[in-house]
Parts: structure tokens; sequence; C-alpha cells
């Protein structure tokens, strides 16, 4: 049986011996509640994320926190809007002190390494307020032991995969909404939460350079999707899947894990 890597299972006993090591990583999920059209559950972006998580944290020794599970307000060019049914959204504020208040108890525990796996896009400056915000009032500078690392998984997608992916050519991050990447990723982990029969396929969403506020409803694509799904496949989101936690676990274990102190040879 795989022993559970999710910090929820442990019993406090057990994750104190965690902390004890001088070692402990904690990997935290961040998603959303949003609309990911007719083919996609609501929870896309914090299942990506919980997967990304755990799959890095088998690799590392870590262990992955419950995720947060709502995410800023959606945005008409990254994420269809806030206007769309389904979409469920904190404020920046409250974003900024939900991850402040989870670097200052992790790390006031004893964590050394913090991890914050980001899989909606309009999260990414909050998080960062809220980290650098904890680090500040808990007087860690540069150069400690302890840290905090924020990062959004679909940044470590590689160019090759991107080619094998996107065989006519990549649309861009900006439109890959409820596209053949998060299809894709689903397939792969969660087959049984996709509505393939539902899949949407249409023309990419056409938006302006500028955001315009309040938003024109009628320039998000009527399937709430910025792309095309179509293409998608498990065997895509099995290859996305390996190589960025491959990725991911290299990066992260090069900059946290501490090599294992040489062996004192008896003289």
């Amino acid at each position: 049986m795989v022993k559970s890597v999710l910090l929820e299972d442990l019993d406090a006993f057990a994750y104190r011996e965690v902390l004890a090591s001088g070692d402990a990583i904690v990997l935290i999920p961040v998603g959303s509640l949003e609309q990911h059209g007719p083919h996609l559950p609501l929870g896309t972006d914090t299942i990506l994320a919980s997967h990304f998580a755990e799959g890095v944290a088998r690799r590392l020794g870590g262990l992955v926190a419950q995720p947060i599970a709502y995410g800023y307000k959606s945005q008409q060019k990254s994420g269809g809007g806030n206007h769309l049914s389904g979409t469920t959204s904190l404020d920046g504020a409250t974003l900024i002190g939900v991850a402040r208040n989870l670097v200052k108890s992790f790390l006031n525990q004893g964590v050394r390494h913090v991890v914050f796996i980001n899989g909606h896009f309009e999260n990414y400056q909050f998080l960062y307020e809220g980290i650098d915000l904890a680090l500040d009032e808990l007087g860690i500078k540069p150069g400690a032991e302890q840290s905090v690392l924020l990062l959004s998984y679909w940044d470590f997608v590689s160019e090759d995969t991107l080619g094998q992916v996107y065989p006519g050519g990549f649309p861009g991050w900006d439109i890959e909404h409820g596209g053949v990447l998060e299809t894709s990723l689903m397939l792969h982990l969660e087959p049984a939460r996709v509505a393939i029969d539902r899949l949407a396929d249409g023309p990419a969403a056409v938006l302006p350079r500028f955001d315009r506020l309040p938003v024109v409803p009628e320039r998000t694509p009527a399937t709430g999707c910025l792309s095309s799904a179509a293409g998608s496949s498990a065997a895509k989101g099995g290859l996305l899947y390996e190589q960025v936690v491959g990725d991911l676990a290299f990066d992260l274990g090069s900059e946290l894990v501490r090599e294992p102190a040489p062996a004192v040879v008896p003289v």
C-alpha cells in the first residue's frame, strides 16, 4: 500500500516527528472554484494543483497540505470572467490573508520550506503578497534557512512537450482555459470527471489587449472556454504530467533538499 503524502492523513505525533527532522517540506496546492466549460468540473484548477503537489511530494519526501480551493476573481482574458455561473471567488485581501496565515503557521511550527503550487492564473500576485508579509512579520530575512517558494505548474511545461501536445502550434497561455492542456491533464488524472461528450470545440476567444470593467459579457465565448479542447487526450495529459512533475521535482530538490552529511570515517 502506497504511503499517503497528505498532511491530513497524519496524526499529530507522526507530524511532530517530521518536524523534528528539521527538513520538513510542506506543499500547498492553490486553485479555484471556476467554470471550465461544459466538459470540466468547477474544481479543475484545485484538482490539478493537488495532483502536481502530490506527485512532487512523493519524489521529495514532502507533505501536501489541504488545498486553498477558492481563488482570486476570474478575469475575462484568462478565465472567462467572474460574471460566469459557478465561478466563486475571493477578493485580493482575503487571499493575501489566507496565504499570510498559512505561511506563518507552518513556519512557526518548524516547517523548513513551504511551497505553493498554483493552478489558477489570477492567484499569483496575491499569494506573493501574502508570503512577503508573513516573512516580514516573522523577521525571516534573505539567507535564512526557512523559505517559501511560489510557482505555477504551467511554467514548467517544456517547449518540447508543448510541441507534442499542440502539433498545429500552441495558441498561447493567455487563452488556455478549458482547452487542450487542462482537458488532457484531467483525462489522464481524473477521467471520470470529464464529460467528454460535451467537450467544447470552436474558435478561440478574440479579446482586446485591455481590460474593460465592468466586462462586456458577449466577448467571452458562450462555452466559457477561451480555446478549443478538441485534440485533447489522456496520452497528452500523461506526457504533460510526467514531464512537469519530473522537472518540478528536480528544480525543487536542487533548491531545497540538503545533501546528507558525509559519513565520518573512524581513524
